[in-house]
Order: structure tokens, then C-alpha cells, then sequence
């Protein structure tokens, strides 16, 4: 790897890094010199090998956006950020590791479901769970985990509704996604994916005789019944929609309730500025970018930031300090509820921008809003320093937020 400035690099990122404020990114991420004087640094993931990792807001929107750098995960070059993603990228991981013409038709089979005019049909049922959640956190009392009591159920509830996945198999579900995202052991990661598999196999097999409504039903008849999809790819689909449809959610709830509480003054002026809730969404979304590694590998040469990048190697960005970025945004380190903050990367960008933002914002919006509006005197029940979050090798979010009122 080359530099074709200064030449080849010898000090290098380690990557990934553990947060040491659960809404801050880690200050290991940062170059040297910041990210206006070198937007891509050489970073070392876990097995040695040396990749580019991208800080500077620019050039991560320009190398989404350039289709010589590939998605594919089963491409040896493929940089994996940890020994629990290279486990899982053995086989074919559909619309989020494959590449265009595949990626498209994948894709504009399921925009449908999630474009903006369907996401405002869904705001009344998203409304209904997030009240009925909160009655029953209010019936219980205090205090109470709110990720457990709420975060979680929110996007778990909608997702499966929208799906056709029975919500009563959630804690089955859940389960085996946070041993897919978090597991420490290798061989426990690869029997959750298989355990999803056969889940969503002995699902679907039971929808083509007892249809119900869901888009898995949609697909079923209009794409595995028509001999458009296989089986096997409309589980794994299904497994991405479901896995995705509530997790990266229910951080951003948590996350962000922990850190409005950690941000008085903000909190109080959305109180007051009940229509700044749109902007302090997208705000949130930048500030905590949750998710916050998006690998690829170049397929060819590409110049950027002052640097080359040759063709098979490995490139990752790290979407939280993408999004601190000075040159995009004034005082990033800043929240700022009315900034205006739309050109994050926290969903990604280009062809693989998130497919669900939509829904992720509504959830978000409805939940957050509901939240600080039923429990005007909120407050963490524990101190903030004793809150567990999570590690940086997976989705940042809390791992409990015990709260009262």
C-alpha cells in the first residue's frame, strides 16, 4: 500500500477500536493530523493485514458512491473487520455483500416496502406499540432496562408485522442476532445463522400452505412461487430484513435517549421546539453513527485523498468520524438539534444506502418523541459512567439503560 504523497506508510490504525463514550467515536480513529489533512490513514484489522480506513465526509461519499470498490464478501480480497464477520461471509450474504446487476434486482423487489409513502401508512401501527409499550413500562413502575422494556420491542414488533414474522418467537430471534452481532465464540456465531436459517426455512414452507400477510408472503408468491428467487435466497433475505429491521433501531433508541439525557440543554430545547424533532433525528443519526464500519475491496485502481488505492485492497470506513468531520460539519463533536444534518453517512450512501431508513427514522421519531412526552421527568437510575455499552466490533448502542421517572 502506497501513499503517492509521502510515500509507503509504516504507522498504522488499529481497527476496529472500543468507543470510550458510548456516543463518541474512538479517539484511536482520528489521524494524526485530523481528517482534512489525511481523509484515508493505513488502519491494521485483526489478522495483520493493512487496509485504508476513510475519515474524511467527501471521499467516504465518493468511494460509496464508485462502483470500483465491490461488496462482494466472498471476494478473497475482501477486507473483514473481525474473525466473526470473516466466519459468516463463507457463503453468499444477499443485497448487503453482492454487487450490481444482482444487488439492483434484489433491491427493486423490495423498495416497494419501504419507500417513504409506505412508511407514512405505518406511522399509526408504530404509534399503537410505542403507547402500548410505554403503558405497560408505566403500569410497572420504575425503574426500568429501558432497551429490554422498550428500545427492543419497538423495531422487534414493527419489523415482524411487516414481515409476517410471528412476534412471538422474538426472544428466539433476538437471541441468535445478538450471538450473530456480538458472539465472542466463532462456532456459536455460525450455529445462530444456521439456526435462523432453518427458522425462516420451516417458515416459509409453512406460508406456501397457510398464507398470511407480510411481505415474506409477498415474495413467496410473487417471486419464489414464480421461480424469480430460490428458496435458499429468500431465506437468507429474509434473515438480513429481520436481523437489520430491529437491531440497528432499537441502538438508536436506547443510544439516543442516553444521550439526550446526557444533554440537557438539547433535550430541553426539543421540549420547547416540538418541530425540530425531524432535524434532531437526523442529528442523532450523525452523532451516533451506530453503525460504524462499511468495508469494501477495489476492484481497480482508484486515486483518492492523495492516495492510491490499488486494486485489491481492502478499504473500510468508519462512519462516526466520517460524520465528525470538520470540513462537513461546524463543531462536530457538537449536538446540535437544529443543524442541519441530511448529508451523514449514517445509513450509508450510494447503491447500498440502507434500504430501510425510512422506517428507521419514523421509529425513531415516534419513539423518542412518545418517550420524553408520557415521561416528562425521565432520568437514568444508575449512574452514567456504570451503564454498559457495547464494543466497537459490532453495532454501537447500550447494553442495558436502566431508567425511572
Amino acid at each position: 500500500m502506497a501513499d503517492t504523497d509521502t510515500g509507503p506508510q509504516t504507522d498504522t490504525i488499529t481497527f476496529p477500536q472500543d468507543r470510550t463514550c458510548p456516543y463518541h467515536p474512538p479517539t484511536g480513529y482520528r489521524p494524526p493530523h485530523g481528517a482534512a489533512q489525511r481523509p484515508l490513514s493505513p488502519a491494521t484489522l485483526y489478522d495483520g493485514r493493512v487496509v485504508w480506513l476513510v475519515t474524511g465526509h467527501a471521499e467516504a461519499r465518493a468511494l460509496l458512491s464508485d462502483q470500483r470498490l465491490s461488496a462482494d464478501r466472498q471476494n478473497p480480497a475482501f477486507p473483514m473487520a473481525t474473525a466473526r464477520v470473516a466466519k459468516l461471509a463463507t457463503r453468499r450474504i444477499e443485497l448487503l455483500g453482492v454487487d450490481d446487476p444482482e444487488h439492483h434486482a434484489q433491491r427493486r423487489m423490495l423498495v416497494p416496502s419501504f419507500t417513504l409513502k409506505r412508511t407514512e401508512t405505518l406511522r399509526p401501527q408504530i404509534q399503537e406499540t410505542v403507547d402500548r409499550l410505554l403503558d405497560r413500562m408505566i403500569e410497572q413502575g420504575p425503574p426500568v432496562d429501558l432497551v429490554n422494556a422498550f428500545a427492543l420491542p419497538v423495531p422487534s414488533m414493527v419489523i415482524c408485522a411487516l414481515l409476517g414474522v410471528p412476534y412471538s418467537d422474538h426472544d428466539f430471534f433476538e437471541s441468535r442476532t445478538r450471538t450473530l452481532l456480538r458472539g465472542p465464540v466463532v462456532t456459536d456465531v455460525q450455529a445462530a445463522r444456521d439456526e435462523l436459517d432453518e427458522y425462516f426455512r420451516t417458515l416459509i414452507d409453512h406460508k406456501r400452505t397457510v398464507r398470511g400477510e407480510g411481505l415474506l408472503d409477498e415474495l413467496i408468491a410473487e417471486r419464489l412461487d414464480t421461480g424469480a428467487v430460490s428458496r435458499d435466497e429468500l431465506v437468507r433475505l429474509a434473515q438480513i430484513l429481520l436481523v437489520a429491521g430491529h437491531e440497528t433501531t432499537a441502538n438508536m433508541i436506547s443510544l439516543g435517549t442516553f444521550t439526550l439525557l446526557q444533554h440537557p440543554d438539547q433535550l430541553a430545547r426539543l421540549r420547547s421546539e416540538k418541530e425540530l424533532m425531524p432535524s434532531a433525528v437526523e442529528e442523532l443519526l450523525r452523532f451516533l453513527s451506530i453503525a460504524d464500519t462499511v468495508s469494501r475491496v477495489a476492484t481497480e485502481d482508484i486515486e483518492m485523498g492523495g492516495v492510491t488505492i490499488r486494486a485489491g485492497e481492502g478499504v473500510v470506513l468508519s462512519t462516526s468520524t466520517v460524520n465528525r468531520d470538520a470540513a462537513a460539519y461546524p463543531a462536530p463533536d457538537e449536538l446540535d438539534l437544529g443543524r442541519r444534518s441530511r448529508h451523514h453517512v449514517a445509513f450509508g450512501f450510494g447503491i447500498h444506502q440502507c434500504l430501510g431508513q425510512n422506517l428507521a427514522r419514523a421509529e425513531i421519531e415516534i419513539a423518542l418523541r412518545s418517550l420524553f412526552a408520557r415521561l416528562p421527568g425521565l432520568r437514568l437510575a444508575a449512574p452514567a459512567d456504570e451503564i454498559p455499552f457495547k464494543p466497537g466490533d459490532t453495532i454501537q448502542g447500550m447494553l442495558e439503560l436502566p431508567v425511572a421517572w
